[in-house]
């Protein structure tokens, strides 16, 4: 691959003295230049892609020791909304406004369109288990399903509502909604919903996040709440929600959740610029870091959990009235967790 961006002198380290970077953690160079919509490792080695409103697919390798070098980009005509890995680490698929899907080979950098809908493509995952089949969600109201080697959908599910959240853990797949739905799918059956309901929260679904044993879901609203729920009737009471990121009597939104690979806690990140720590089953937070001058619209681990990656970028929560491009700023941070941080701990009978 051939490395992109300016050069990033002799260690690949950015100072952290910004207050952007409250947690001093490692930065990596040459980000994007626009708002920073995705971030995804892949799950055999240390790269990392970011996806942008500038249109723009970044790869960046990422050293243990926090180094770090662009390794190659791509283009989509429009603004870039999400990304996935295949189970190899080989390729990489990202969506967005341009309603097209791309399957980018790091080995060739050769690109090619392998999936397309009729609006923007807010959601992608490439699913090992039904034959790296990649699942796309779209504001267009449907959820489609694609066999690599064709260029039609073998599937297309059509939903009540747009995609707004959605993730898969086989088999999996849970779909947040415009107005609130969220439709759950057991992907041995997809072309039937296993669960159609409304939100348990009151506001709009920002992201959802499945279990890793795929037992149930966290879902994240704009009002700062996040729900813990469990898919099967005999789990209900095991279902609780909690607030996070807000301030007195300011609420934000939260933007993304990611499981650590390891030991099955999660990380929320918010519009309040802050990542917090926590453990579910304990029903405790872990460890709450300190803010950030603007939001962390995405973030999520490396394939073992000693990586952290997160955005700290504008994240469109208070609309385009609140972007000034001119002053905007735009990074990528990689915090390395402590076992503090993420490793489970005895129930205190604290809610």
């Amino acid at each position: 691959m051939t490395a992109f961006g300016a050069s990033f002198g002799s260690s690949g380290l950015a100072v952290p003295t910004a207050n952007y970077n409250a947690n001093k953690d490692f930065e990596v160079a040459s980000p994007p230049s626009d708002s920073i919509s995705s971030l995804s490792f892949s799950p055999v080695a240390n790269y990392l892609i970011a996806t942008s409103w500038d249109n723009q697919v970044r790869c960046y390798e990422i050293q243990a020791n926090g180094q770090s070098a662009g390794k190659a980009a791509i283009s989509h005509d429009q603004p870039v909304l999400c990304s996935d890995w295949s189970a190899d680490g080989s390729t990489v698929f990202t969506g967005g406004c341009d309603n097209v899907a791309k399957m980018w080979n790091l080995q060739t950098n050769q690109t090619q369109v392998v999936a397309k809908h009729d609006a923007p493509i807010r959601h992608l995952f490439s699913v090992k288990e039904m034959n790296n089949m990649l699942v796309t969600g779209s504001w267009d109201k449907t959820i489609r399903y694609w066999d690599l080697r064709q260029p039609n959908p073998v599937h297309t599910q059509t939903l009540p509502e747009r995609v707004y959240a959605m993730d898969v853990t086989h088999p999996l797949l849970v779909v947040g909604l415009a107005n609130r739905r969220i439709q759950v799918f057991n992907l041995s059956n997809p072309q039937t919903a296993y669960k159609d309901i409304e939100s348990p929260l009151k506001f709009q679904t920002r992201c959802v996040t499945c279990f890793p044993d795929s037992t149930g879901y966290l879902v994240g609203s704009i009002e700062g709440r996040v729900a813990v729920h469990h898919v099967e009737e005999n789990m209900q009471s095991k279902n609780f929600t909690f607030k996070c990121h807000r301030d007195g009597n300011d609420i934000y939104a939260v933007n993304s959740i990611a499981f650590h690979p390891q030991y099955g806690t999660f990380v929320t990140a918010g519009s309040d610029g802050a990542f917090n720590f926590w453990d579910k089953d304990s029903k405790q937070r872990l460890k709450a870091m300190l803010k950030c001058s603007q939001p962390v619209p995405c973030g999520t681990f490396n394939r073992d959990g000693t990586i952290y990656a997160y955005a700290v970028s504008y994240d469109w929560s208070r609309g385009y009235a609140e972007y000034n491009p001119s002053n905007a700023q735009h990074h990528i941070l990689l915090h390395n967790p402590t076992d503090i941080e993420v490793k489970n701990r005895a129930r205190t009978g604290r809610r």
